[in-house]
């Protein structure tokens, strides 16, 4: 096992994400400097997608210019840095620029156009920053699946197929020649939702590494509680999970989001949740790295935000260090010292499995948890896949192998 990487999902301080309009780089210079003064490695740069690609063919330079910039910053801070292409999707907000919507509608995911477009954003923002010595990769863009499917409440639809393709064809426009890492990245409708258009092997056999968001507002917390083991090792679960649907049980898994969100948390707990939660996600040897949501406050002066967006930061909205930051920091640190244990134990299931199984409440989920919270190390499994078959039994009464199948196949919901 490599040392997971510690950073931080960057959201500017003062104006937020808008910032991309008319960037103060004196500001962006603070927040980075006090990011590297955590002790964090690495930033996630979000850009908003209108700013970069106003128009179908109009790419801007200026603002190609603007995202190279933060990176330079990045680096002269002493953090590395990763893209994102299409915002897309940000704090209950939608960017979707004006030649997808309304009078020139287009679906994202099926248009020609709008693919061979969103393809040639992808490569001209890659090779606007790839030539950077911090430059980590690109991620085409944050949680873009929920707009291919409810609860968006004007969605733009596709099949599994033509989710492939596109993945394919946005990753495809990114040499692959080491110049780093490929990415997509969905928020957790592809693992529980049934039905959902992007599924588990999209994000666990796609791209370099794969990507989990994690939020405990999903259900989690409000099913077993905020500081419940559930909630503590929702992350760690996820992992696992998508290591059951990997062609490579040793494929990185990078845990791209988690927070502490205060909509379920109370504010005294933030910290020890996130001192938790990161330590059982680095009981997973497939760990990448834990890229926290987020960097700083979103400002109270700023309207039409759900209340917890204004809270989720390590940084309030003028700069200070909040205790989470603080604890963030220390549990980094500690894990670059430990390492993770074997699993012993295997929870198999069988790829017909209905989705929502996995979820919350559901039959893989409880197995999973109630093995962790005998102190178990289990592990995720697909039958016949001999993953099961390889590890010791627990050391327990219990069976070392649990079964859990349902008869609705998964990759036809």
């Amino acid at each position: 096992m490599t040392t997971p990487r510690f950073g931080v999902n960057y959201v500017p301080s003062g104006d937020w994400f808008f910032e991309w309009l008319s960037p103060r780089w004196d500001a962006i210079r603070r927040d980075l400097d006090s990011i590297a003064g955590l002790g964090l490695d690495h930033v996630r740069i979000l850009p908003l997608w209108p700013v970069l690609q106003p128009n179908r063919t109009l790419i801007r330079e200026q603002a190609l210019a603007d995202v190279r910039r933060v990176a330079e910053l990045a680096d002269e801070a002493g953090l590395d840095a990763s893209v994102d292409a299409l915002q897309g999707h940000l704090s209950s907000f939608d960017f979707v620029p004006s030649w997808l919507s309304s009078w020139h509608r287009r679906n994202m995911f099926t248009d020609p156009d709008a693919i061979d477009a969103q393809a040639a954003l992808v490569a001209m923002l890659h090779s606007s920053v790839a030539d950077l010595p911090n430059y980590l990769g690109i991620t085409l863009g944050n949680e873009v699946n929920q707009f291919s499917s409810r609860p968006h409440p004007t969605p733009m639809p596709a099949t599994p197929d033509e989710v492939t393709a596109w993945i394919d064809t946005l990753l495809g426009a990114v040499p692959a020649d080491g110049r780093g890492l490929r990415v997509h990245a969905e928020y957790d409708a592809v693992w529980y939702q049934d039905g959902h258009p992007f599924r588990p092997t999209h994000a666990s056999r796609q791209g370099d590494v794969t990507a989990i968001h994690s939020w405990i507002f999903n259900g989690t917390a409000q099913h077993y509680g905020a500081m419940s083991p559930q909630s503590i090792r929702h992350a760690e679960y996820l992992i696992e999970l998508s290591r059951a649907f990997a062609l490579d049980r040793n494929r990185p898994v990078w845990l791209q989001e988690v927070g502490a969100p205060l909509n379920c948390l109370d504010a005294a707990d933030a910290p020890e949740f996130c001192r938790q939660a990161v330590l059982a996600a680095a009981e997973s040897d497939a760990l990448w790295g834990v890229t926290w949501w987020c960097s700083h406050d979103v400002r109270r002066g700023l309207a039409d935000f759900p209340d917890l967006e204004h809270s989720l930061g390590l940084f309030d909205a003028d700069g200070a260090v909040k205790p989470i930051g603080e604890a963030f920091a220390e549990v980094a640190a500690s894990v670059k010292s430990g390492g993770a244990t074997p699993r012993t134990t295997a929870i198999v299931f069988d790829e017909k499995v209905n989705r929502a199984d996995l979820a919350p409440g559901g039959a893989v989920f409880t197995a999973w948890m109630d093995a962790a919270i005998r102190g178990e190390r289990p592990a995720l499994a697909l039958s016949g896949d001999g993953f099961a078959t390889v590890l010791p039994p627990a050391e327990s009464n219990t069976p070392g192998v649990y079964s859990a199948v349902s008869d609705t196949d998964m990759f036809e919901g």
